[in-house]
């Protein structure tokens, strides 16, 4: 009978005492944030600025598709912003045939974010043809990220 008192009265004083960390706010101190330039070009880099082509091809893929967005958006987002589309081309092939395929892919894009509501006027397009590698060698690997379409910032607030 002893115990059940004593576990009575635990329980009835644990019920009434109040919780002191309940009551009180801590104060928590965050770093801040980076200050991030919106309209710059590491902004848009971090966005995604390059999107990828298969082999011979200008076609945009879904991922493309997916990039483009969100430069559309960011472009929509940020209208003094203007663009050149680079587009670019793996080692294989003439200089000729690369630079055709540069222009095609860098075309592309360029319609792709038209259509996504960007204005023309601030989209200029080039190719690079195979001349800026950004992987250098002879593989699979090199080559897949050398047949791209890059955005690089021409004019606006941050240029």
């Amino acid at each position: 009978m002893r115990t059940v008192f004593i576990i009575a009265a635990l329980a009835l004083v644990a019920g009434c005492a109040t919780n002191n960390d309940t009551d009180q706010v801590e104060a928590v101190t965050t770093p801040a944030a980076p200050s991030v330039d919106m309209a710059s070009q590491d902004y848009l880099e971090q966005l995604g600025h390059r999107v990828f082509f298969a082999l011979d091809e200008y076609t945009l893929t879904s991922q493309a598709q997916s990039t483009l967005q969100k430069q559309a958006e960011w472009m929509i987002a940020n209208p003094g912003v203007r663009v050149r589309l680079e587009g670019n081309c793996d080692e294989r092939g003439t200089k000729e045939y690369n630079f055709a395929l540069g222009a095609r892919r860098a075309e592309a894009a360029r319609a792709y974010l038209v259509s996504l509501g960007v204005a023309g006027s601030r989209i200029t397009t080039v190719s690079n043809g195979k001349e800026k590698p950004i992987a250098m060698g002879s593989t699979e690997s090199a080559w897949s990220q050398n047949r791209n379409s890059t955005t690089m910032i021409i004019g606006g607030p941050s240029s």
